[in-house]
């Protein structure tokens, strides 16, 4: 088996809405980011690429490639879990958790629990999603941002 972690974080800016987990959630601002800023599947990116020993998110969508430019993460998701299947393993389990104030995340997790099963391949079982807030310590608290962190196992086929 193999184990791998991954952390993202993105600050806040202009807009309506922020994307976790696949799911679009409206807000009162939006995601600095290059593509929709989705943390969660980032973090789960990075962990996946980790666990396989094969870089990270940065290195398989380049911020700097105009391609990217506001891409769905789902796609990088897709990708993490092909890469994943042609070396040979499957999802053991997932377990990600997302650190903000607001929004509240608490209300869409199964949706996002759903969203990243079906991208991965697996059953829902084997996702979870959690929430916690910072208790308004650090950039999370003073609600100028958002995070993510995700572990990963993946399993030999």
């Amino acid at each position: 088996m193999r184990i791998g972690q991954g952390y993202d974080v993105h600050a806040f800016g202009d807009g309506d809405h922020v994307v976790v987990g696949g799911v679009r959630i409206a807000h009162s601002r939006g995601i600095v980011a290059h593509s929709d800023g989705d943390v969660v599947i980032h973090a789960l990116c990075d962990a996946i690429f980790g666990a396989l020993a094969l870089g990270d998110i940065g290195q398989h969508f380049p911020p700097s490639d105009a391609r990217w430019r506001d891409a769905d993460s789902r796609t990088f998701l897709r990708h993490a879990a092909k890469l994943m299947k042609e070396n040979g393993y499957t999802i053991g389990n997932v377990d990600a958790t997302v650190v903000c104030e607001r929004p509240k995340i608490a209300p869409h997790a199964a949706a996002m629990r759903a969203n990243l099963a079906e991208d991965l391949g697996c059953g829902i079982e084997r996702i979870s999603v959690k929430a916690t807030t910072s208790e308004k310590l650090g950039f999370t608290g003073r609600e100028e941002g958002i995070a993510s962190q995700a572990v990963v196992l993946l399993v030999p086929k």
